[in-house]
């Protein structure tokens, strides 16, 4: 069966099942389509957007647009105004089963995937660098790394048993520690336009977004009063993104209004895709998907506290202000051959040959009031030292900071800000703006910077307008 006859295929089971359920329902939005310990959920979110340096969106990229600077493709071509689409959370549809079986237990499972209103593909980032291969850049249309590569379930999929006193064990396709862990501390809620942890999966990956979501992994998490403990393992895939083995522990606690998350992750063999695009000048030659496999490793430490306010009824305000910090090493895997997220061929031909090395800080605050208004600013800084790569795969013939990638020291900066209002569960309007720059060695390789890769900046801005529908 073809790649695209079985994504439809899965596609119209999904739409069938919440038809389904739909027709089962007297009221015909309820806070959740549920039939027994079944529920169908999901997200359309979509907008209009405006961006001072950009280029137009991509119909299988997640969220469609270049939402920031911090890329790898060094794109940007001009203004762009267009339709947008999952600027505050990733268009979606998914299934959650929480069924007793005996006792005290329970069998669970998730299947969960991404995709784009605007075009209806679903989301599949190694198609948009794919597609954009040999193209000039400036030319290109929107294009990223990402680890929803066209599965059929791009974002989860996993099944399991959970006991009350024992915890819950779980087998499949699964987020990181580190990208659940985000989703609870990031104050934009890894939104694509307005946050750099939500629009790059780099840090949720531990600094490669391949590696952000896991094949063939099995997860433990167990809570005791306040205390919540999570470990992870995957034994890797060759058409998975993650190459070797990779183990993950999450620990974390609640007390009042103060929530903290210190999490590690080592991941083995990790994919990173790298821009393509015609340039005679590239030392490197990029025929297809371009590709360096990295081993990953990364501490962490996330909080946030909450302060309940006053309100109207039953109803508080709150303000939340939130915090946190990732260090990142990556260094060189000997790795040859293989497969990206979505099993895309890719030519591995640069490595590292020395330790690249970041460190990202963010903080931020909501407001959210019992009237369904909210209003979250967040920061976020990140900084690379200086690495360099080298030709073939024993890294020999070491190019430095002259080569195109991500090279020398440099730093990012963003700045966000977003108004929303929730009529109810179901509906909410948003907008916001989004300020973000990439400096020096991150700049190497946009238009108008130094090859060098020492000096020179770039930066964005992108307005948005934007609704959600939930169910």
């Amino acid at each position: 069966m073809s790649r695209c006859s079985y994504l439809a295929g899965a596609a119209t089971a999904l739409a069938l099942v919440c038809t389904s359920a739909q027709a089962q329902m007297k009221d015909p939005l309820p806070d959740s389509l549920s039939l027994g310990g079944v529920t169908i959920y999901g997200t359309v979110d979509i907008g209009y957007a405006y961006q001072n340096h950009g280029v137009p969106t991509s119909s299988t990229l997640p969220g469609g647009l270049e939402y920031q600077a911090f890329t790898t493709t060094r794109n940007f071509a001009g203004s762009v105004s267009t339709a947008a689409e999952s600027g505050l959370e990733q268009s979606k549809i998914g299934i959650r089963v929480a069924q007793p079986i005996a006792d005290d237990w329970t069998l669970v499972a998730r299947a969960e995937t991404g995709f784009n209103p605007l075009s209806g593909h679903l989301t599949d980032a190694c198609a948009s660098l794919a597609s954009n291969g040999g193209v000039k850049q400036g030319n290109q249309t929107a294009n990223a790394d990402s680890s929803r590569c066209g599965q059929a379930f791009n974002s989860m999929l996993f099944g399991g048993v959970s006991n009350k006193d024992l915890g819950t064990l779980t087998i499949g396709r699964q987020n990181s520690l580190q990208l659940d862990a985000l989703a609870q501390y990031d104050p934009q809620t890894l939104s694509y336009a307005f946050s750099f942890l939500g629009y790059s999966g780099f840090d949720g990956g531990a600094g490669s977004t391949q590696a952000a979501r896991w094949d063939n992994s099995f997860k433990y998490a167990y809570t005791y009063g306040p205390i919540h403990f999570n470990a992870l393992y995957s034994g890797g895939a060759q058409d998975g993104g993650l190459f070797g083995h990779a183990f993950g522990a999450d620990i974390g606690g609640t007390y009042a209004g103060l929530s903290v998350d210190a999490v590690y992750e080592y991941a083995n063999g990790a994919v990173n895709l790298r821009s393509s695009f015609d340039d005679s000048t590239d030392p490197i030659p990029e025929p297809g998907l371009a590709a360096y496999v990295s081993d990953n490793k990364s501490y962490n430490l996330m909080g946030k506290y909450t302060f309940e306010l006053g309100g109207t009824g039953t109803a508080t305000d709150k303000l939340t202000v939130f915090a946190g910090y990732s260090h990142i090493e990556k260094s060189h895997f000997d790795y040859t051959s293989g497969q990206s997220q979505g099993a895309y061929n890719i030519d591995i031909g640069v490595n590292i040959n020395d330790e690249a090395v970041y460190n990202l800080e963010w903080a931020g605050v909501k407001y959210a009031m019992a009237t369904g208004w909210s209003f979250t600013a967040a920061y976020y800084h990140a900084t690379q030292n200086s690495w360099s790569i080298g030709l073939g795969p024993t890294g020999t013939n070491n190019i430095g900071c002259s080569a195109a990638g991500l090279l020398c020291a440099g730093d990012f900066n963003e700045g966000s800000f977003v108004v929303d209002y929730a009529f109810n569960k179901h509906y909410d309007l948003y907008a916001g703006l989004n300020w973000s720059e990439v400096t020096d060695g991150l700049a190497n390789g946009f238009p108008g910077t130094t090859k060098d890769g020492t000096t020179g900046s770039e930066s964005q801005t992108t307005v948005m307008v934007g609704g959600r529908v939930r169910f």
